[in-house]
């Protein structure tokens, strides 16, 4: 599967250097790293997407976006069911880790009900931000309500001013439609199915359940914390009215949720408030969505998990089912795993970058929950920065797909050893 994101990358950044693809400041290392960042849904640039990059260039990242965001093989599939022919078992066993799936049962349904999901979800958020984008800036409007509206639901950030969207801080549509679209797309397609296929709480799958509520809970405390952190810092939400605070306070809250888009001066927030985004920022959204992290259910599995232990209890309880030690070993090994991802791409990146520690701690964090969210020095990285960045970009997008893949297999050891004991605490 990482084979098939690295041809996409290499691909785009050809197309993205191409002449017709920008105005003449983007060289091959910014067209690369541009085509990494659309491809991992992340939302790092290095130039002003909207001035560098022309309608065309502009489709194109349009196109990788919709791509990386939805899965190749999905789209690859969906081609080959279109023109008849059979997928077979090589092309099902790459769908099936790119859906994060344990069976090969049913995927060409998920893979059509994926695409479905999405395009209805873009086309209703592409008209309602035409309602904001035509009448300011004409019929050129209507392609930036389209390409902010595959740009969010696909949870990647990009978008086609340099100030992302603090134009419209204070705006209901945007701060409504943008948020909206880009929690459908990190909820996840299979709980969107659920939800619209069930229409009941109790009907619904303990994955839906834990991932709504998840969900819930961490949009209510980023809000909450973000307005209260931020609300008289005249860099932020100082200088604006109660209820501009208000809104940008609910859209800074949920868009470290891997969307990456902004209504605020990221770069003038508090190192508190840093923290808690980058906290959003890692664990991202859910499993077969667009987002990254190490998901939500991942998260409150640990906890339940914490839970478990003080109460001496061996299984994991959450609304009305359990959970075994195997579901535990995953999200530790995840777990693990990410936390060693990030704390090696910030401690390499500080080599470079002595003294820019909560800067270059919230860039990594950022590009391997794939959300997008810079405090202003993704221009200013060397080329061993972008490198290192491009990488755990790719990692943060194709490696807990992998490592679920993975971790989704079951073996059965050949040989048992006698029990050990060692101290703990």
């Amino acid at each position: 599967m990482s084979l098939y994101y690295m041809a996409s990358i290499v691909l785009g950044a050809i197309l993205l250097w191409l002449p017709i693809s920008h105005h003449g400041d983007i060289g091959l290392s910014e067209a690369l790293f541009t085509s990494t960042s659309a491809v991992t849904v992340t939302g790092l640039a290095l130039a002003d997407t909207g001035a560098a990059f022309t309608v065309f260039g502009q489709a194109v990242i349009a196109a990788l976006i919709q791509l990386g965001g939805l899965g190749l093989m999905t789209f690859a599939v969906l081609l080959l069911g279109a023109l008849g022919i059979s997928v077979g078992m090589p092309q099902r066993l790459v769908l099936r880790e790119d859906l994060n799936q344990t069976s090969l049962s049913n995927l060409t349904y998920i893979a059509r009900m994926i695409l479905i999901i999405a395009v209805a979800c873009e086309a209703i958020g592409a008209a309602l931000l035409a309602l904001v984008f035509v009448p300011e800036f004409g019929w050129s409007g209507l392609w930036q309500a389209i390409f902010h509206s595959i740009s969010a639901f696909n949870n990647a950030g990009f978008a086609l001013h340099p100030d992302s969207l603090s134009q419209w801080v204070g705006n209901p549509i945007i701060n409504l439609v943008i948020p909206v679209l880009f929690i459908l797309g990190g909820l996840g397609f299979i709980v969107v199915g659920d939800v619209f296929r069930t229409r009941s709480w109790r009907k619904l799958t303990l994955h839906s359940k834990l991932m709504l509520v998840g969900t819930a809970v961490l949009i209510t405390w980023g809000s909450v914390m973000f307005g209260l952190l931020e609300w008289r810092n005249p860099e932020t939400l100082g200088h604006l009215s109660a209820a501009d605070k208000l809104w940008a306070s609910w859209f800074q809250g949920t868009t470290p949720r891997t969307a990456g888009f902004n209504t605020i001066e990221t770069g003038g927030m508090h190192d508190s408030t840093s923290m808690l985004t980058m906290t959003l920022m890692l664990v991202g959204g859910g499993s077969t969505s667009t987002a990254g992290g190490i998901k939500v259910t991942t998260l409150f599995v640990l906890l339940l998990a914490t839970v478990a232990f003080f109460r001496r209890q061996t299984t994991l309880h959450a609304f009305g089912r359990s959970l075994g030690v195997d579901e535990v070993m995953k999200v530790l090994a995840l777990t693990t795993i990410s936390m060693l991802l990030v704390l090696t791409g910030i401690f390499v990146m500080l080599i470079n970058h002595d003294g820019q520690f909560i800067d270059v701690a919230f860039e990594v964090t950022s590009a391997f929950g794939t959300v997008g969210l810079s405090r202003g020095i993704t221009g200013e990285l060397d080329g061993i920065g972008r490198g290192i960045i491009m990488v755990i970009m790719f990692v943060g997008r194709v490696g807990p797909l992998a490592i679920g893949f993975f971790l989704a297999t079951r073996s059965v050891p050949k040989v048992k050893y006698p029990a050990g004991q060692i101290y703990l605490g």
